[in-house]
């Protein structure tokens, strides 16, 4: 059976959550920064084309944010990751064969499907998506993975499709005519590094890459990038990811809004990362039996004392207790702190993870299996209240409740979907 994929992806996502909620902001210039309102990571059309770039530093668009009345927003990760379950769930009114690439990103399986008109079934999921949920998406439809990544960029970037490419009922002259004007850039699969690497050898466009030389793509690229031609040419390499392997590594971790310089601000906020760390623990169903936690000063403030330092800890027991794991990471941090520094960063970081069905118990340490199976079912109640009700409306004391060091939001809009308090008002 031959196979099809579409690939649905938000038009400027953290831009377009903003709109669903304030109207006055469409067809107005919107940017959304990052962490501490550092740099820019979402930008609406209008600023786009205004020349400024992903990433670049807030403070550096100082002008052209007064000059041409930008609207600046901090990241609203709680609206952001409702507005994307929402949008995801509507995807599977379509099909339940689906893959989350990312927050705003899935991969759909239409095998199977009548593909004679794709182009209207696409045109069908974006109205409804936008019905519901008030996120505008571009799709892009075709026989593999990569060469729906690479419709799905034609679709955005050029008005005449109307968010939508259909690359199944295009004759391979019409597929090249297409993934010409695509940067060899943004084809799925290949970095910057690779990037230059094909450049260099005259490899410039996503067409030039299909009709590459395959052996010397594999010796270059291994045998991902081989994997990358083929899929250009329209044989499927790729399948849907709908399982997503556990990760091995868990890390939480943020710059301070201001900096820390109190042992117990510095103790907060790693309880606060443990919690984090944990929860994304638990939802893989897996244990740790490494914990790792760091510290560091401002390294760009070079007239300031520099200190950082991490300490290493091999838990007796594997173990994904929110309680266990904070009890360690502050002896670790008692361990690592040093006073008198001005600290900007710190973090909590579990290895040696394995599925919670997979625990070999340390044969010479005593194990109370009543309290572990206690423990086991707290942590679950306090789960489940936590999405019910909100992240943090139930966590250990060691979190604190001030958060004076949390990351500086300055501009944070109302979380109007998750919140009681927060709901968007119609005054009549």
């Amino acid at each position: 059976m031959n196979k099809a994929f579409a690939l649905v992806d938000c038009n400027n996502f953290y831009v377009s959550c903003e709109r669903v909620f304030n109207p006055r902001l469409k067809h107005v210039p919107v940017m959304v920064l990052s962490n501490n309102d550092g740099c820019v990571v979402a930008r609406s059309n209008e600023v786009k084309a205004l020349g400024i770039k992903m990433g670049t530093p807030a403070f550096k668009c100082k002008k052209l944010i007064k000059e041409h009345n930008i609207q600046v927003f901090s990241s609203n990760y709680t609206l952001y990751a409702d507005m994307s379950h929402r949008v995801m769930e509507t995807l599977r009114q379509f099909t339940p064969d689906l893959e989350i690439y990312s927050i705003d990103e899935a991969f759909l399986s239409f095998t199977g499907f009548d593909l004679r008109d794709c182009e209207r079934y696409g045109q069908e999921i974006r109205k409804t998506v936008y019905q519901w949920t008030g996120i505008p998406v571009s799709i892009g439809i075709a026989r593999t993975k990569v060469l729906a990544k690479a419709a799905n960029e034609i679709a955005k970037t050029h008005d005449k499709y109307f968010g939508v490419v259909d690359f199944i009922n295009c004759s391979a002259k019409e597929i090249d005519s297409c993934i010409e004007q695509l940067d060899v850039n943004d084809v799925w699969g290949v970095g910057q590094q690779y990037t230059k690497l094909l450049k260099s050898n005259n490899i410039y466009t996503a067409k030039d890459l299909k009709y590459a030389e395959t052996n010397w793509i594999r010796r270059r690229m291994t045998v991902m990038g081989e994997r990358c031609v083929y899929e250009l040419n329209g044989t499927s390499c790729f399948e849907l990811d709908r399982h997503p392997a556990p990760k091995k590594g868990i890390c939480s971790s943020k710059s301070f809004g201001v900096p820390v310089i109190s042992k117990n601000d510095l103790e907060e906020a790693v309880a606060s990362y443990v919690s984090r760390a944990a929860e994304k623990l638990r939802s893989q169903y897996s244990y740790a039996n490494v914990l790792i936690v760091f510290i560091t000063t401002n390294r760009f403030k070079r007239d300031e004392p520099q200190y950082s330092n991490s300490a290493y800890i091999r838990l007796k027991e594997p173990t994904s207790s929110t309680i266990d794991l904070t009890k360690s990471a502050l002896s670790a941090l008692s361990k690592i702190y040093r006073p008198g520094y001005k600290y900007k960063k710190a973090g909590v970081l579990l290895e040696g993870i394995h599925p919670d069905s997979q625990i070999q118990l340390n044969l010479f340490h005593s194990v109370n299996c009543v309290k572990k199976e206690q423990t086991k079912m707290l942590m679950k109640t306090i789960d489940k209240i936590n999405k019910k009700w909100g992240r943090d409306s139930l966590k250990l004391a060691t979190e604190g409740t001030k958060h004076s060091w949390k990351m500086r939001r300055t501009r944070l809009s109302r979380r109007y979907t998750t919140n009681w308090n927060e709901l968007l008002e119609v005054c009549v």
